[in-house]
């Protein structure tokens, strides 16, 4: 497994990717002190070039929030206890997450509303107009 297989006809080279271990907290016993198992994932997303122009300037405006200030995409797991698991459980999460972010939104096809939304809105407007008369009258 050389790539790292995004949708059908994109995929990144794991040659781009930095995969580090470094020891994590949480379940494990005596091991947890001793065995590096967290896995932590980084992917330059604005210098990578494996991604066409505009599926790296989407994913780039939806996963700002996520990046470093140099592009970088970080993703670390502490799902399991040992090492491998935890580097599939990151991958797979990066896959999904740049899956999500490079494909483009479908185009909204403009639709007219029904006749009955049309007259449920009036009528809750013809309601709340009721209301606010009602109001005004007893003060």
């Amino acid at each position: 497994m050389n790539t790292l297989d995004l949708t059908p006809t994109l995929s990144i080279p794991l040659a781009e990717v930095t995969l580090s271990y470094v020891r994590a907290g949480g379940p494990g016993g005596q091991n947890v002190n001793k065995v590096a198992s967290k896995a932590v994932l980084r992917f330059d997303l604005r210098g990578t070039p494996s991604l066409p122009a505009a599926a790296r300037a989407r994913a780039l405006a939806r996963l700002a929030s996520r990046l470093t200030l140099d592009g970088v995409l970080v993703l670390s797991c502490t799902e399991h206890r040992d090492q491998s698991r935890n580097r599939a459980a990151v991958l797979e999460r990066l896959r999904l997450l740049l899956a999500e972010a490079v494909t483009p939104p479908r185009p909204r096809r403009p639709t007219r509303p029904t006749k009955a939304s049309r007259e449920r809105r009036l009528g809750a407007k013809k309601q709340r107009a009721r209301v606010k008369r009602d109001r005004t009258a007893t003060d």
